[in-house]
């Protein structure tokens, strides 16, 4: 038995409904609407990268990966975002996976080391616990993990 239009389109309007309840306003939509959600940015440092990103800086509130290669300046790149954030007044993290983290390079990119919180897991696992307490906290505006292949 084929479902009428009418009972479909009710039935669409519903899982829409529990998405958004689930997920946040915005986390689903048709491509015709022209409905743009706001998103706060830090940013980089770099008006050319903050510009073609389109919203000035790396989102708020999201997951942002960095890709390259190595020395490829992944890390200032991030190490810049946590100047700015920390700037504004915000907090950071920087999960160092890697065990590399040079402190007085990030003291001249303007990072408050003397505020900034680190960590130097054992483990992937160490890690990603430590990212999530620090998530759900709130507390943090930004969680820097160097680096994702360390893990």
């Amino acid at each position: 038995m084929a479902i009428s239009d009418d009972n479909k389109k009710k039935a669409l309007a519903l899982a829409v409904a529990q998405i958004e309840k689930n997920c946040g306003k915005g986390s689903i939509m048709r491509l015709g609407m022209d409905t743009r959600i706001k998103v706060d940015a830090i940013p980089t440092g770099a008006i050319n990268l903050d510009a073609a990103i389109g919203i000035g800086g790396v989102p708020r509130g999201r997951v942002t990966g960095i890709f390259g290669p190595q020395s490829s300046g992944k890390t200032a790149l991030c190490l810049h975002v946590v100047a700015k954030a920390e700037e504004a007044g915000g907090g950071a993290a920087f999960i160092d996976a890697e065990h590399a983290l040079d402190t007085e390079y990030a003291r001249k990119l303007g990072v408050d080391i003397d505020n900034l919180l680190i960590s130097q897991p054992d483990t992937g696992v160490q890690a990603l616990e430590i990212c999530e307490i620090l998530v759900r906290s709130g507390a943090v505006d930004v969680i820097v993990i160097d680096s994702v292949a360390a893990l």
